[in-house]
């Protein structure tokens, strides 16, 4: 596993704010809104006080302050504005960068503040798919970048994760079966990236229907074992890494001749690794989907 970051690049900086650095360059020159650190070789560095700042500097600055007026503003004074803004604010950017801040810090308090906050203020459903998705593409690129390392990214994931979980308990607790519709939610061998599964079985079950939540990295033999038990099964799929390139179209194949044995047996697949597929070939009872809402509409 990488090092955990405690310091950062301007480059860092520009992908984690979006604060292109030839503007951080002049916000420094001109401003002295920021004070970076220098290797012994020169180069700037910039600690997490920075980059917290810079966050609240973007964000005001998104939201109509000018520039020369954030500067005249002490260091205390940034956050309390940021605060007031943050009131009155409908769009989602303030949470996003405090959830990005409780991951680069490892603070699960701040994370966990964050996330009552917003809990008060919309459902579980709207907050996952306006502040959860858009955040989790963001570490995504992040990650990409190596910008964070894989700890951040799994502490974040882990809490988002916790989320669903509790929020899909209490679902079940209700017990509210309606419909004798039978989803099987599986990932494929070796693909662990579960967390839209996750959201897709909690509104599978909040539509009613019963759903056996299998998890990651199921082998394809241990979905036969479904067709002993249920005559009607839909089974969903998300396929963001696995199956690779290489063996993508196989694996539709031998889920359709293993599985696919009966009209009322149906896949249900979305997730990145479709693009690798010509999707007009695929069996009538396999339907690709572009996204989790397309998908759900259709529950």
């Amino acid at each position: 596993m990488n090092n955990i970051k405690s310091t950062f690049s301007i480059k860092d900086l520009e992908n984690l704010t979006g604060v292109k650095a030839h503007t951080i360059r002049i916000w420094e020159k001109r401003y002295n809104l920021l004070q970076p650190e220098r290797t012994d070789t020169n180069i700037r560095y910039y600690s997490l006080v920075n980059l917290q700042k810079l966050l609240n500097i973007s964000y005001l600055n998104s939201n109509g302050y000018k520039i020369s007026k954030i500067a005249s503003l002490s260091g205390n004074e940034i956050p309390e504005l940021v605060k007031e803004v943050a009131k009155n604010d409908h769009t989602n950017n303030h949470a996003i960068d405090t959830f990005k801040l409780s991951m680069l810090n490892f603070d699960q308090k701040l994370f966990y503040d964050t996330y009552e906050t917003l809990i008060n203020e919309k459902s579980f459903l709207d907050m996952f798919y306006e502040d959860f998705i858009p955040l989790l593409s963001e570490i995504g690129m992040l990650w990409q970048t190596d910008t964070i390392s894989p700890a951040h990214e799994h502490f974040l994931t882990s809490l988002i994760r916790q989320k669903i979980l509790i929020n899909t308990e209490k679902l079940q607790s209700q017990n509210q079966e309606k419909t004798d519709k039978v989803f099987v939610l599986y990932l494929p061998d070796n693909e662990v990236h579960e967390l839209a599964l996750m959201i897709i079985n909690y509104q599978v079950i909040a539509n009613g229907h019963k759903s056996i939540f299998l998890g990651q990295s199921v082998p394809l033999e241990s979905l036969k074992d479904l067709l002993d038990y249920y005559d009607d099964i839909t089974f969903i799929s998300y396929f963001t890494v696995k199956p690779d390139k290489e063996h993508i179209a196989d694996y539709v194949k031998e889920f359709s001749d293993k599985i696919l044995i009966k009209k009322s047996i149906k896949l249900w697949v979305l997730g990145r690794m479709l693009q690798e597929l010509d999707l007009n070939t695929l069996p009538k009872q396999i339907t690709a989907f572009d996204s989790i809402e397309d998908l759900v509409k259709k529950l």
